[in-house]
């Protein structure tokens, strides 16, 4: 399993504003606690130890929730313009070992039912070395609300690999396993995560785990209400 991971931590969160104004959108908070936090409790259950965030916009908030967590060993990248997704992770090649890591989106909300494996541990239980060189974790495009406005990245053949397909059958959920490997020759400075998606796909070592718990997609203030109504009512049964 994974020891390591970074998370995607430097963005605007402009589709989020005015809620962005003064907050990053990794601290907005989901039932009473930050998204960034939910992130690093599943990254202690998962087994990992050692996490980069990288940080650029309202940095010094991400850097002091990064601080208060003593149960990871916790390093911060900040970066002086943006080098995007795929960019911002191979800034901090260097301090990954040379190993599969997890790469998570700072913005990304999912739920681990006990009826279910959890989402972290089930990439790392799918992850093949042999074939693989990209895992990313999908949600079954079915299963989301009709006017969640997602309209699916992904098809899955029977082995769990991936195809691109505009409409397909699953959406790219954020959490993923990468191999170092793939970022050989990949160009220095900023440049699209998309473009390690395309080149895995290309060489037939793009691959799937469809997470079965709940996932939720929070764009603007509205996404954001509505999943904080969604845990209330979740709590509200849990009570009855």
């Amino acid at each position: 399993m994974p020891t390591q991971a970074v998370i995607l931590a430097a963005g605007f969160g402009k589709r989020m504003r005015p809620l962005t104004e003064t907050c990053p959108k990794p601290l907005l908070k989901v039932d009473g606690r930050s998204i960034l936090d939910r992130i690093f409790d599943a990254l202690v259950e998962a087994g990992v130890r050692d996490v980069i965030v990288n940080t650029h916009y309202l940095a010094d908030q991400v850097e002091a929730c990064c601080h208060n967590r003593k149960d990871l060993n916790i390093r911060t990248s900040y970066e002086t313009d943006i080098l995007e997704t795929g960019g911002g992770v191979k800034n901090v090649l260097q301090y990954i070992d040379n190993k599969p890591f997890y790469v998570l989106n700072g913005d990304v909300i999912w739920q681990d039912f006990s009826t279910h494996v959890p989402a972290l541990q089930g990439l790392a239980a799918a992850w093949d070395p042999e074939k693989t060189d990209l895992l990313l974790m999908v949600y079954p495009r079915e299963k989301l609300p009709e006017d969640s406005g997602l309209k699916g990245d992904y098809e899955m053949d029977d082995a769990g690999r991936l195809q691109h397909k505009i409409g397909g059958s699953y959406v790219f959920a954020g959490p993923r396993i990468v191999s170092p490997a793939l970022f050989d020759n990949t160009p220095d400075g900023a440049f699209s995560f998309l473009d390690l998606f395309h080149k895995a796909q290309d060489a037939g070592r793009l691959y799937g785990f469809a997470h079965q718990g709940a996932w939720h997609h929070a764009g603007t203030p509205e996404d954001l209400a509505a999943i904080n109504e969604n845990y209330r009512n979740a709590h509200k049964m849990t009570a009855t």
